[in-house]
């Protein structure tokens, strides 16, 4: 009897070519979309990641494959653990990453808990991204993509076990522009759409704008200072600020200047020359290990502390309360907490942690 497969079918080209790819392998594959927001949420109409035109997509797909093809709302689950999250931290001063969160508590989360219940064996995605079981640990491990420019290991890695177990990556082994070749030798309607860059709730980027609108309060505004506490300007509320931040700052001055620092206590925020933005070291949390078990000594790794950035290499050591202490060799700008740190061995994930603070 055929593997049961629920393919997560966002409507983009990525899953629909997974979808395939299983079919042709032989899995009893059923396709499903989730519905995790109103585009009132998103502050416009038109297209977000939950637009019914992405559904058509998935569902025209799903009938050319010949597999059946549902919508579950996953919207409360969005709400509480992506949207909450997101607002929460933004107002108390940090950067998360809401892309994270979804993957880690919905897709992999409530999505897989559902395909359970459902009786499915596994569930799919279009991630580029590679799993690999271990054969001397034991343990199942997430590995960089073949395709380095696709490669989405960063974004994954607060896998656990258990959700590695019971999720298939089918383009791991491939090129972006191999999967697009695919869909058009079989003729899929959105061989050639677009790639989403945005975050999916934030369309238009205006973390401002969306997060007045979910709380439904204005951000207060506040005085922009330099490193020796002057009083440069004053800012639109300091939740619209990120670290490294060099446009829109509205100040005017002799040499480039960078939002290197924000106190929402005081509702500040400090701008500086860009070598403020360096560090060396950070301290991270909330650690979910992939390759190992845990970190028991200090160990050199390669890390990422975002997604586009090519590997550093560093020291990582245990710290207090499960905590990781990583200690890089060259420092590195804009080292922002609320985002995720990955440790890798090659190709390999060791885990993913979120950074606390830098030091």
């Amino acid at each position: 009897m055929s593997k049961r497969v629920l393919v997560a079918m966002s409507g983009g080209v990525d899953s629909s070519v997974a979808a395939w790819l299983l079919r042709q392998q032989g899995y009893d594959c059923t396709g499903v979309t989730m519905k995790l927001y109103d585009n009132d949420t998103a502050g416009r109409k038109g297209h977000t990641c939950c637009s019914l035109e992405d559904v058509e997509d998935a569902r025209a797909v799903a009938r050319r494959l010949g597999i059946p093809y549902h919508v579950f709302n996953f919207s409360e689950e969005f709400q509480e653990s992506v949207l909450e999250k997101f607002a929460r931290s933004y107002l108390a001063g940090t950067t998360p990453n809401p892309c994270i969160d979804c993957n880690r508590y919905v897709k992999f989360g409530a999505l897989l808990h559902r395909a359970q219940v459902l009786g499915f064996d596994y569930i799919a995605t279009g991630h580029y991204v590679r799993r690999v079981l271990d054969g001397s640990s034991g343990r199942w491990t997430l590995r960089k993509a073949a395709d380095g420019d696709r490669d989405q290991s960063y974004v994954l890695a607060s896998m656990t076990q258990g959700q590695l177990s019971r999720t298939l990556f089918p383009l791991g082994e491939l090129t972006k522009p191999e999967v697009r070749h695919i869909a058009e030798a079989q003729g899929f309607c959105n061989a050639r759409k677009h790639d989403s860059q945005d975050i999916c709730f934030v369309p238009d980027g205006d973390f401002g704008a969306f997060l007045e609108r979910y709380t439904q309060k204005p951000l207060p505004q506040g005085d922009i200072l330099d490193r020796s506490g002057n009083i440069l300007g004053r800012h639109r509320g300091a939740a619209r600020y990120t670290l490294g931040q060099r446009k829109g700052l509205g100040v005017a001055a002799g040499s480039p200047l960078y939002v290197c620092g924000k106190s929402m206590a005081d509702n500040t925020v400090t701008l500086g020359p860009e070598d403020a933005l360096y560090t060396t070291a950070l301290l991270a949390g909330d650690w979910v290990w992939g390759a190992l078990p845990g970190l028991e000594e200090p160990l050199r790794v390669q890390a990422k502390v975002r997604y586009r950035q090519s590997d550093q290499w560093a020291t990582a050591s245990p710290a207090e309360n499960g905590q990781v202490l990583l200690t890089f060799d060259q420092p590195q700008r804009a080292v922002t907490p609320g985002q995720a740190v990955v440790l890798y061995q090659g190709d390999t994930v060791l885990g993913g942690g979120t950074i606390l603070r830098t030091l």
